[in-house]
């Protein structure tokens, strides 16, 4: 049903643009930047593992052909998708579309760890998969869920534009990593199919009634879709819908969202929403304000971010267990899911590369090196739903604490988490690769940026000329790095190097600038080149919001291990199994003001006070995402 549906906001004088709304930087197409070293040995484990296994892990979600012959019709049957539904929010409708969001989120991740790691299998499987779903795009170009007696015409929970926000963002990625031009026509001729059935300021997409909307909601990620066809084809109307999308979510009743206008701009709302809504939304957000470039949109973006931040823990992990619910970040009693993880790292990309703000490239690191792979479990393909920076124990529940409405089982690791929801596990398969994505950007014709410093070999061009530059590193175990340069010919461009902020000196014998929190390096580079940079850093002892203590050295965040019983669970097909963790002890740890200080082989050797016996003992602390129980506040 389509409605005139009366814009109450963004009604703004054309006085109140702004001025300094520019981008800073560019993005690079996908497949420009490669993985290497570490991290691409981490990326082909987990193809290995249940990043490239899910489909055999949970075949019945993934088999189901929600974008074909198995399109949701009136009536269709409430869906078994084999979880524990206790204590949930939001009714068996949001079950009809959740097998869309877990299939396109995981192809997404499949489709770019595969084309990054040249996995000749996995590629061959990606062409099946995408030649499947554009034979199941109808003449008028809809590509979604909905049989035509349910498109576009609800009125209360649906994923019409979720379900199509996930599939169409691997299939660009895949269409920029293979110029395969039948697959961006497809996808623009599905996104053209949207902007006619939901017109514009004619029309509300996020109008679905007074009840639980969880899917409608996840719905304003469509946004990313229309910003990556701006990329490509600098048609202003995209960003026109997008914008568009962003004031009908503000003006339309929506359960708990933060992200809207009017909740942004009351000084006295506190965040409360489901935490991955709130993360991905800041995208539409940021696209919104460089849409219209309204000073409004700009204070409002500046407004949410320092609410994120406030409800981001020491790791970089923003709490998701599952709501907000108005709490400040805790080390030991807020989680944070993995879903979000992935989200806040998605939606800080974006926003680093419009503002070009270096201080975005520290909150990204911490959250990746950090929160993500202190959720990843070191010995076994599996992750955390649910994860905290304290983490005593892992089997179930958050730390031992009871929620008496819900059966919590997210606390532990799995392949899968089918019991809670198959969401967080292709989430997991899609961060590393959106990570590499976002570690260079271009400033112009004549400028490179390092943007996220990682191992990773770059290939692009520079005013036409071929060009590439393989970041040799270890980092961030270790904090050198050799920029290897290779190019036809010699010629001049810059590079910008993010310089972290916890960096005590910069060491490097070539001459540089520093602008903006980046060291610039502007020569001559010959055909075969290098740049070498090494940053020093030191222990840092810092304090978090209640006077606890945790250590610091460059990019990692260091905690106590605690060692436990591993308990096996549930096994899936292939033998991926669950686990569980019961601590050996239960002793706890407090800071000693001047205790010895040692950095040595990567671990800080430090002395901790008992809190049971009151005595000290030697303690070593090693990096947080090598820990699976842990103690890292102090």
């Amino acid at each position: 049903m389509k409605r005139l549906f009366l814009l109450l906001y963004f009604v703004l004088p054309m006085n109140s643009y702004a001025q300094n709304n520019s981008e800073k930087f560019q993005s690079l197409t996908f497949g420009s930047i490669k993985p290497s070293g570490w991290l691409r040995d981490q990326m082909q484990k987990d193809m290995g593992g249940f990043v490239g296994n899910l489909d055999l892990i949970v075949p019945e979600l993934m088999n189901d052909a929600i974008y074909g012959k198995g399109r949701l019709r009136k009536n269709s049957p409430i869906k078994d998708l084999g979880n524990l539904k206790s204590g949930d929010t939001g009714g068996d409708e949001q079950y009809q579309w959740w097998n869309s969001e877990t299939q396109s989120n995981w192809w997404d991740g499949y489709i770019r760890n595969a084309l990054l790691l040249s996995d000749t299998k996995g590629i061959q499987k990606i062409k099946k998969y995408v030649a499947n779903i554009l034979e199941n795009q109808d003449e008028d170009g809809y590509i979604g869920i909905y049989d035509p007696d349910l498109r576009y015409n609800f009125e209360s929970e649906n994923g019409e534009l979720w379900s199509k926000a996930t599939l169409y963002r691997g299939l660009l990625a895949y269409y920029e990593y293979s110029q395969n031009k039948k697959v961006f026509e497809a996808v623009e001729k599905a996104v053209e199919n949207v902007m006619q059935n939901y017109p514009r300021d004619l029309s509300s997409p996020f109008n679905s009634g007074k009840a639980f909307n969880g899917g409608v909601s996840h719905g304003l990620t469509f946004t990313d879709v229309l910003e990556r066809l701006y990329y490509h084809t600098k048609n202003e109307k995209y960003r026109q819908y997008a914008l568009f999308l962003y004031k009908d979510f503000s003006n339309t009743f929506q359960t708990e969202e933060d992200a809207q206008l009017p909740n942004i701009l009351n000084p006295h709302y506190q965040l409360k929403s489901h935490g991955v809504h709130a993360f991905e939304h800041i995208r539409a957000l940021v696209i919104a304000k460089y849409s219209s470039q309204n000073l409004e949109l700009g204070e409002a973006l500046n407004i949410y971010l320092k609410r994120i931040n406030d409800a981001t823990t020491l790791s970089g992990g923003a709490i998701g267990d599952e709501w907000i619910a108005q709490r400040k970040a805790d080390a030991t009693n807020t989680g944070y899911e993995y879903c979000s993880l992935q989200e806040l790292l998605d939606s800080y990309c974006l926003y680093f590369q419009k503002s070009g703000i270096a201080g975005i490239g520290d909150k990204i690191e911490n959250l990746f090196y950090n929160a993500a792979q202190g959720s990843r479990n070191p010995h076994h393909s599996c992750i955390a739903y649910l994860k905290t920076d304290n983490s005593f124990e892992m089997l179930g529940t958050k730390n031992g604490s009871i929620e008496p409405e819900r059966k919590q089982t997210r606390y532990k690791y799995s392949p899968a988490h089918q019991d809670v929801a198959v969401c967080c596990n292709p989430n997991a398969g899609r961060i590393s690769p959106y990570f590499v994505q976002n570690s260079w950007f271009k400033e112009n014709d004549t400028t490179l940026v390092a943007a996220l410093l990682l191992p990773n070999v770059l290939q692009t061009d520079l005013n036409g000329r071929a060009l590439t530059i393989a970041n040799r590193t270890n980092y961030p175990f270790e904090n050198k790095f050799t920029f290897k340069i290779s190019q036809a010919q010699s010629s001049t461009f810059a590079i910008k190097i993010r310089i972290p902020e916890w960096v005590k000196r910069v060491v490097t014998k070539e001459k540089y600038e520093v602008k903006e929190g980046f060291m610039v390096v502007t020569r001559e580079f010959k055909a075969n080149d290098t740049v070498e940079v090494s940053f020093d850093a030191e222990v840092c002892i810092k304090s978090d919001p209640i006077g606890s203590r945790y250590f610091v050295y460059g990019a990692l965040l260091y905690a106590l291990p605690i060692q436990a019983r591993e308990i096996s669970g549930k096994t899936y097909r292939g033998n991926f199994t669950d686990y569980m963790y019961e601590p050996l002890s239960k002793d706890t740890y407090t800071f000693k003001k001047g205790c010895r200080l040692i950095y040595e082989d990567g671990e800080i050797r430090t002395e901790l006070l008992n809190a049971n016996t009151q005595q000290l003992q030697e303690a070593v602390l090693i990096p947080f995402g090598k820990t699976i129980l842990r103690q890292v506040t102090f």
